[in-house]
């Protein structure tokens, strides 16, 4: 332990040493002087100033306060909606006004804006001038020859300098077309060329910004000698979205705006800085508007003028991101002898989280929201937890399988050593057979009839199956097998297969101790009783369970894939729940003590899943469970794509009935469940459950969300909510790759159709947890197996390719309409792909099902060798393998 101990401490320090090495310090010139003029807007909140966000006198007297140590004077933008109130308490504190006047396309608006702008530079001596407009031409809100007159009236009446506030290509291109309109230019309409210059907006890096500035400025004062000339809005954002080179930063709007006002001083420019404060309720400008202050909402500066430019939150951010990561590391203490390089991957993902934590808390403390930015934001986090916690679980399997012990329940491949005594009690094998194939059926009675094990006895109960095709030949089976073999048809039995189970039971010889579970299909190995058995001999030993597998694996492509995706749950997760006594039980290849049933209460009928419902209720009383991963017996894969699409529903919502039947069990002192055993099983139930259907659930939403991102300019955070959602994808695959080679004896043909296999019924798990939801209770569907079924002649995989389709083309549209080159919506384009995969996946074995290729005589015929180069396999394990030892069995599989 002191080993794992020292592992955490230095995962801690490395962390926070990765912090001290990354803190980004920055140099520039630094400003010790006033500020000539910053623009200014006295409004709070994220509400707009033309619907009901008012100015407050207190707080424009504080604000000015702040800013009359920072700069000589202010622009305003309007002299209407409370901003009149600006002037005169601006010359309380000594600070200069240059009165806006803002035009529009509204004649009323604009009337009073004019009036209201001369009567204050008519009633305060502060005004320094009056700005008619601010890029009223470059917004089409009036044509220049309109904006002249309405200039040539205010100069009229005041005694202060007018112009008006414009892009600075407007003013350059204005010459031309006043020449081509014949009309005076607005150059000379003016009492001094107020341009604004924003490299952002050009897409100029923070690198160029201030060379493109001194540029403007030098070629306007070339285009107008002799006039005054001033660069009436200069900044850069400190947050939001990048315009294509254009990145906003509180770095790069420190060390552009410093290196700007040095370089403007030098050569005596006139200037004006936008803004003073954020303006929260700017958020439509792009991403970037609440963000070009130099104090943020809350009127604190963002950054020194003097000094290194560093982030004076930093090393508030970097320990909410160690000391989480720290206290996320704690679980690992509840391993059970962890080994150090163990510990140190879950350490490193428990700071992994810690960072993303506290980046979420900075962008969270550095960001404004509307409320509908909030609520989005607020939704994907939510989302995202489950998402995290799931990625944890997966990356803790990881570090337990590749870097952990070996297993140590495990039942070795040679089984449980006998007894010295001979223990050999008595085992009642239950078959149950609802419209199964008959010869498929007589396979497994054959099989069980060459069991190595003296005391057995074999109930088959044949139930809902009037037609006597599918009976009378078990019937007449049975009989010539001998007297162990019991057989049973029973009509109208209620409570699906458990209804079944439970007449057998009834017919169960009474001093049966051991009842052993299997289904229609499968063909057992001679030796499943003879190995397993003993391990009954411990009283506390209730269940023993025997792994899935199928002899008809090489049917086709597809069922070579479907069957590599069952053993990876055989091979891996039970193996690692075993080791926490809380496997699940998968009803075939089943032995339960009968005590241990009877005290569970037996075979309940109100689940479609009742061997997981059983198993379950065995371990809540306490039993013991063992596991063994040597295969003991063969069953049949279903036949088509859609039998698998079913049995995979049926399996999922079962699941789900199971949590909602049990859930207050997990609950403290409800049961015999160990804190280990509520852990599996909540994050088994997750990491299923909760993992396919919050796919699909995000999926949809960022399918809706689309649009907004396309035509209404919000991005979606790359940090906080889609980089994390391609980490988990990135997770998942490793898990699935780096497991199935650390523990599935599958080739890489296979384990790659495994993993198509496993995301392709994304959409059916998630659609069983919805019906889950809003239903109690689903009919118990038969998995159709033994080729007894069809393939239907609908597309077993529809709405996963309209779900697909869409969001391939949400990808698209999102990159065609992203003019901006902004990378957050990129990454989000990238994410809809990865979201995409599962449902394409379905796609594609809906429709290899139905294409020549799924055949392995296909690849044998044209001569291709890529099923040998892929681990493709002509040879079909033989229906007679319950006849071969194990040895040989295995052997033929691998």
């Amino acid at each position: 332990m002191r080993a794992v101990v020292a592992a955490l401490f230095c995962v801690t320090v490395l962390h926070a040493a990765l912090w001290a090495v990354f803190r980004d310090e920055q140099t520039a010139p630094d400003f010790n002087g006033m500020l000539p003029s910053v623009s200014y807007a006295p409004f709070e909140g994220s509400a707009h100033p033309d619907v009901d966000n008012i100015p407050r006198v207190e707080k424009i007297r504080a604000d000015l306060k702040k800013l009359s140590t920072m700069t000589k004077a202010i622009r305003l933008y309007s002299s209407t909606g409370g901003v009149e109130l600006v002037p005169p308490i601006a010359a309380e504190f000594g600070l200069k006004v240059m009165l806006g006047a803002w035009i529009d396309k509204h004649a009323d608006r604009n009337e009073r804006e004019i009036a209201a702008a001369i009567d204050l530079a008519k009633h305060n001596s502060n005004v320094i001038g009056i700005v008619v407009g601010n890029e009223t031409i470059y917004r089409g809100e009036q044509k220049a020859a309109d904006l002249i007159e309405l200039i040539q009236r205010v100069k009229r009446q005041v005694n202060v300098p007018v112009t008006t506030g414009e892009i600075w290509n407007i003013w350059r291109d204005d010459l031309k077309d006043a020449n081509d309109e014949g009309r005076r230019s607005l150059a000379s309409s003016v009492d001094f060329i107020a341009a604004h210059v924003l490299p952002y907006w050009e897409n100029f890096t923070d690198k160029q910004a201030v060379d493109q500035a001194m540029y403007i400025y030098g070629l306007l004062r070339e285009i107008f000698p002799g006039k005054r000339i001033m660069i009436a809005e200069f900044g850069w954002p400190s947050a939001g979205y990048n315009l294509k080179n254009a990145v906003p930063g509180p770095f790069e709007q420190a060390s552009v705006l410093r290196n700007f006002v040095v370089r403007a001083e030098a050569v005596g420019m006139e200037y004006n800085i936008v803004e003073a404060i954020d303006q929260p309720w700017k958020f439509f400008e792009g991403g970037v508007g609440p963000y070009w202050g130099i104090l943020n909402a809350s009127r604190e500066p963002k950054f020194s003028w003097t000094g290194p430019i560093v982030d004076p939150d930093y090393w508030k951010i970097a320990t909410i991101a160690v000391l989480v990561g720290f206290l996320m590391s704690f679980p690992i203490f509840r391993l059970s002898k962890p080994t150090v390089m163990q510990s140190v991957v879950l350490a490193t993902a428990a700071n992994g989280v810690g960072a993303w934590v506290a980046t979420v808390f900075a962008y969270w403390n550095t960001h404004y929201f509307v409320f509908g930015s909030a609520f989005a934001l607020t939704l994907g986090l939510v989302l995202l937890v489950p998402l995290v916690l799931i990625a944890m679980a997966r990356i803790e399997e990881i570090a337990t399988i590749a870097f952990g012990r070996p297993p140590a329940r495990l039942i070795p491949p040679s089984g449980m050593p006998v007894p010295a005594e001979g223990y050999c009690p008595k085992v009642s094998i239950h078959i149950p057979a609802y419209f199964e194939p008959p010869e498929m059926l007589k396979q497994t009675l054959d099989a069980v009839a060459r069991l190595d094990y003296p005391n057995f006895e074999c109930v088959v109960i044949i139930n809902n199956t009037p037609d006597p095709t599918f009976w009378q030949p078990i019937q007449d089976h049975c009989r010539s097998l001998g007297e162990r073999f019991i057989f049973i048809n029973a009509e109208k039995v209620q409570g699906f297969k458990a209804g079944a189970l439970k007449i057998a039971m009834a017919r169960t010889a009474p001093d049966a101790e051991i009842i052993g579970v299997i289904d229609a299909d499968y063909a057992v190995t001679p030796d499943w009783l003879k190995d397993l058995v003993p391990s009954f001999a411990d009283p506390r030993v209730g269940l023993v369970q025997a792994p899935q597998d199928h002899r008809d694996g090489n049917r086709s492509l597809m069922h070579y894939a479907m069957n590599g995706e069952y053993a990876g749950f055989f091979d891996i997760g039970m193996v690692q729940r075993n080791e926490t006594n809380s496997i699940i039980v998968h009803g075939t290849m089943c032995l339960i003590r009968r005590a241990a049933m009877d005290t569970a209460g037996g075979w309940a009928g109100d689940t479609i899943c009742e061997d997981t419902d059983l198993g379950l209720a065995i371990i809540e009383q306490g039993w013991l469970t063992h596991y063994t991963n040597k295969r003991y017996g063969y069953g049949l894969l279903p036949d088509t794509y859609e039998a698998f699409k079913k049995q995979r529903h049926r399996w999922a919502y079962g699941g789900f009935q199971i949590v909602k039947k049990h859930w207050r069990r997990f609950l403290p002192g409800a049961s015999r469940l160990s804190p280990d055993q509520k852990r599996e099983f909540s994050l088994g139930w997750l990491n299923w459950l909760g993992a396919e259907s919050l796919g699909v659930v995000v999926a949809i939403l960022n399918l809706i969300w689309v649009p907004v991102v396309s035509f209404a300019d919000i991005a979606i955070p790359d940090k906080i909510l889609t980089l994390p959602i391609i980490a988990a994808f990135l997770v998942s695959l490793i898990h699935f790759l780096a497991l199935y080679r650390l523990r599935v004896q599958v080739k890489v043909g296979q384990m790659l159709g495994a993993m198509i296999a496993a995301m392709s019924v994304q959409w059916t798990v998630s659609r069983a947890v919805a019906n889950g939801l809003i239903t109690d209770h689903l009919p118990f569907a038969r998995t159709s197996k033994g080729g007894l079924s069809r393939m239907s002649v609908e597309f077993q995989a529809f709405w996963e390719a309209v779900i697909g389709v869409l969001l391939i083309i949400g990808a698209i549209v999102l990159v065609a309409f992203n003019t901006k080159e902004v990378r957050e919506i990129n990454i989000f384009a990238g994410v809809l792909v990865l979201q995409s995969l599962p449902f394409l996946s379905a796609v594609a074995i809906a429709i290899l099902e139905n294409s020549r290729i799924n055949a392995f005589e296909f690849w044998h015929s044209s001569g291709i060798r890529a099923a040998e180069l892929i681990g493709l396999r002509r040879e079909a394990i033989p229906a007679s393998v319950g006849s071969k030892p194990p040895s040989e069995v295995r052997q033929e599989i691998n």
